[in-house]
């Protein structure tokens, strides 16, 4: 009977490895003419006399009303000057990162045929972690000040901020900037609905960026997702047990959707858990539905939390002793 089960899951593994391999051979010939600017480099390594003809290429860069003093000022700042001077230790050479990013997009353009492939451009803006990247239809603007990595002496943010100031969370944050795009937009305020909603966004980039270990796509270190698989089932049960998931507590959302050093459980547990676990869960729900039902990719995006999730058959893994 073991050899059986041995054998079936055997034959499991090699068709959906073959699976795989079918959609990444697919991929690979999709043709993509990914274009990069380095508007960080023309700012910083032009003169001030050329300060117009950068506005002119450049318009969204440079809002109207701004004086040319504010840029020129910046341009010869000796810290904003620093600031460049450690990005191109670390980006002088795009290449690498463009490689991976055309790789990214080949990819978007599989399961998402109709969207254009957008032009990068890198820019070292004021460190706002809430927006590393922007896409915007035709633009994707890169923050590259926030991927230094997370020891860099210019980061005086909590740790929990810092662990994802790292080149490899340049694509998964694409990808979240993406995703805005692609899933309805929110419409109850119960916890279960921001599961959900996450859980899309993070199965996006299960599809996208198939080599990407769990942990980068959630932007945790690898202990932290052992922690989730571990303690699944309980924290399933504290949700439930606590009618949490349609409860329109918004204190719900800060406790265990936003980013954060832990979750709040308000127990022992809370200093060992990681931040955003509602969303860690809304992720193992969107993988059951995906798994349990024969439905589209884009369908999946458009429905609703409390249909998606009574069609999940979701079950939680049971805790680890």
């Amino acid at each position: 009977m073991r050899r059986i089960i041995f054998i079936i899951a055997v034959t499991f593994a090699f068709s959906s490895c073959e699976n795989k391999s079918k959609v990444e051979k697919a991929v690979e010939k999709i043709p993509v003419e990914l274009k990069v600017e380095r508007f960080d480099e023309l700012f910083f390594e032009n003169s001030p006399k050329d300060l117009d003809k950068l506005k002119k290429e450049f318009p969204f860069f440079f809002p109207k009303g701004t004086p040319d003093s504010v840029w020129l000022e910046k341009m010869q700042n000796p810290l904003w000057r620093e600031l460049y001077t450690e990005v191109q230790k670390k980006y002088s050479n795009f290449e690498p990162v463009k490689k991976e990013l055309t790789t990214l997009f080949k990819h978007i353009k599989y399961y998402f045929p109709k969207t254009k492939t957008p032009k990068i451009i890198t820019v070292i803006s004021e460190m706002d972690y809430n927006n590393k990247v922007i896409y915007a239809d035709s633009l994707v603007i890169i923050s590259l000040e926030l991927y230094l990595g997370k020891e860099h002496k210019f980061y005086q943010f909590p740790k929990y901020l810092k662990q994802n100031f790292e080149q490899k969370q340049i694509l998964p944050d694409v990808i979240s900037s993406f995703s805005t795009q692609k899933i309805i937009p929110v419409s109850e305020k119960n916890l279960l609905s921001q599961m959900i909603y996450f859980g899309k966004q993070l199965y996006i980039k299960d599809i996208l960026l198939p080599d990407y270990s769990d942990a980068d796509k959630m932007g945790y270190m690898p202990e932290q997702i052992k922690w989730c698989e571990e303690n699944e089932s309980y924290m399933w049960r504290y949700f439930l047990e606590n009618e949490m998931l349609y409860s329109d507590d918004q204190k719900l959302n800060i406790r265990f959707i936003n980013p954060a050093p832990f979750s709040k459980f308000y127990l022992e547990i809370d200093n060992e858990s990681p931040g955003r676990v509602g969303a860690w869960i809304g992720w193992q729900m969107v993988r059951s539905f995906m798994k349990n039902n024969e439905v589209s990719l884009q369908e999946m995006l458009k429905m609703n939390a409390k249909e998606l999730f009574e069609k999940s058959k979701y079950k939680p893994k049971k805790n680890v002793e």
